[in-house]
């Protein structure tokens, strides 16, 4: 899923910036992703294996995006051999939520 029209307007991240932020996603899912469900619609849960550094890398990540796409909700729980990462979003955005479950499969699908 290479096209980027599914970012929505809300989104500001400058666009030359979207397929690298992307691209940092994909790497991470294709990494690190063990499972992924949606326990409710507006929810996406994702485990994935950690590592050194791999906690970090997520929180990084997770802060970024939170500073261009405010509708995202994430709380990341750390454990023991995994990272947690919980990914909720209001009402209005579930067709994002959608596409990042599509692309993170996808992304995992390539490993």
């Amino acid at each position: 899923m290479s096209d980027l029209a599914w970012v929505p307007q809300s989104c500001t991240l400058p666009t030359e910036e979207r397929p690298l932020r992307v691209a940092e996603w994909d790497a991470l899912f294709a990494e690190r992703l063990t499972s992924l469900s949606r326990p409710q619609p507006l929810h996406l849960r994702l485990d994935l294996a950690g590592g050194e550094g791999v906690e970090d890398r997520v929180r990084d990540l997770v802060e970024r995006e939170s500073g261009c796409c405010s509708f995202f909700t994430f709380t990341t729980i750390p454990g023991k051999d995994l990272i947690r990462l919980d990914i909720s979003v209001d009402q209005v955005h579930e067709a994002v939520l959608d596409a990042l479950t599509a692309r993170t499969a996808a992304a995992r699908e390539q490993r």
